[in-house]
């Protein structure tokens, strides 16, 4: 049984457009609940939906944490579940998306112990229901992040 529940969920306004993600971490057994989120001004939100689980990850305290990540993105878990990300991973990532995010997550993902649970989205989950509020949230603030690596990659295909 897992340790830690990760609830996670990204979202674009446009696809790229405005963006965030919202995190809901959860210790097993224990009172201990955490929420986390982001804006950026200009993302996807495939892009929103793995950062997510990388930043969830990043903010665990202790090596080989026993985690259960719960998301409604068929890509994530998918591209982790299925083994695709490993198979980008030894071609070094070529013409693959978000591949900076993927190096990132892969880093992350080997100092734990991770498995995958995927939820339907917009299905009254409470915790992915408040994920999706505060990615949407997020998204919506004054002061938002810049996703450089989106926003440099989008400039070369013009």
């Amino acid at each position: 049984m897992a340790d830690v529940h990760i609830y996670t969920d990204g979202s674009s306004r446009g696809n790229p457009g405005p963006g965030g993600y919202g995190i809901v971490m959860e210790w097993v057994g224990k009172p201990y609940r955490k929420e986390f989120s982001e804006g950026y001004r200009k993302t996807t939100n495939n892009r929103m939906e793995l950062l997510a689980v990388i930043v969830a990850l990043e903010k665990l305290k202790y090596m080989h944490t026993d985690v259960k990540v719960f998301t409604d993105s068929k890509y994530v878990v998918d591209s982790v579940e299925k083994k695709w990300v490993f198979g980008w991973e030894k071609k070094g990532f070529s013409g693959k998306k978000n591949s900076d995010l993927w190096m990132r997550f892969l880093k992350i993902y080997r100092r734990h112990i991770v498995r995958f649970q995927w939820i339907k989205g917009h299905n009254n989950h409470q915790q992915n229901e408040r994920c999706d509020f505060l990615a949407v949230e997020a998204s919506k603030k004054e002061k938002v992040k810049i996703d450089s690596f989106h926003e440099n990659e989008s400039r070369k295909l013009l």
